[in-house]
């Protein structure tokens, strides 16, 4: 039986994409929507919320 590669759960690093700011930037406003439209739920909209201030984070260290 030979060994099979599988790319189920795989990542790629984060320096490999030329157009990973871009990226960051999508998921900083996405999360940010995500956490002002959850008013009823106040912790989910934390966890959004600090998930958006985490990424913000790293493009502050990427630019």
């Amino acid at each position: 039986m030979e060994k099979q590669y599988c790319k189920v759960g795989s990542v790629k690093p984060i320096a490999a994409n030329s157009d990973i700011i871009t990226l960051l930037e999508y998921q900083y406003q996405n999360f940010i929507d995500k956490a002002s439209n959850m008013q009823s739920n106040n912790h989910l909209g934390d966890f959004f919320e600090q998930k958006a201030n985490k990424i913000k984070r790293t493009l502050e260290n990427l630019v």
